[in-house]
């Protein structure tokens, strides 16, 4: 667009509107389901996933270490609980029904409608599973249809090559790298900055819809054919 002046802007906004913070009890997919994090309700089972059962590798790139005892790790959590912003979720296997993992809404700016996803922490029983990718999708699918934010963010340090795959593998754009942006752990970081945006996200759901569909999927619960296969869709 130009304006009265002769320079480039950017499109107007028809009846824009600021959006709304997220507010989720539970949702359901057809093999995981994630809901509003509870000490009560998830605190024994996430021990796994924070306790010193878990691996202490999976927290070199978040802010916390490793917990010791349980009790420093209930006082984190409740921390967690409380929090507005990472709003946090609990990840479950719908088939035990146990918490086996977390991850967060962060950065959470309505005026803008822009959200983050992030604070991924996964036990071994959800790395590479397709309850996995089905929960961020779950997440995903309520940020673009239920919330309709404009943008959806993930972002790593740019040392952590599992997380760039895995925003890639998810449908995220990479958009560059922002040099020096934190400090944490007495560590300098530049952080990678990836999104989706609602442009994009019909041939995304499209890409989810037809990877999750239990057809995709053997006896014994493995792939047949691969996320990336289906990446034409976008």
């Amino acid at each position: 667009m130009i304006n009265q002046y002769n320079q480039t802007i950017g499109d107007t906004l028809i009846n824009y509107t600021t959006g709304k913070l997220p507010n989720v009890d539970q949702i359901k997919g057809q093999y995981s389901t994630i809901e509003k994090l509870s000490c009560k309700k998830h605190g024994k089972d996430l021990y796994n996933v924070f306790g010193p059962q878990s691996n202490a590798k999976d927290f070199t790139y978040l802010p916390i270490n490793q917990f010791d005892n349980y009790n420093d790790y209930m006082v984190c959590l409740k921390e967690f609980e409380v929090s507005t912003d990472p709003y946090y979720f609990a990840v479950i296997d719908k088939k035990t029904e146990a918490a086996i993992g977390i991850f967060s809404f962060l950065n959470i700016d309505p005026n803008n409608r822009s959200i983050e996803m992030g604070w991924v922490l996964y036990s071994e029983k959800l790395k590479q599973t397709r309850m996995a990718t089905e929960a961020q999708f779950l997440a995903m699918n309520y940020v673009f249809e239920q919330l309709e934010y404009r943008r959806y963010q993930w972002k790593c340090d740019s040392h952590n090559s599992p997380s760039y795959r895995a925003a890639i593998r998810l449908g995220f754009t990479f958009e560059g790298t922002l040099r020096n942006a934190v400090v944490y752990k007495n560590r300098s970081r530049d952080s990678q900055f990836f999104s989706i945006i609602p442009e994009e996200w019909f041939a995304v759901k499209q890409m989810f819809t037809k990877w999750l569909d239990s057809k995709n999927f053997d006896d014994e619960g493995a792939q047949i054919a691969s996320l990336k296969s289906f990446f034409s869709l976008i």
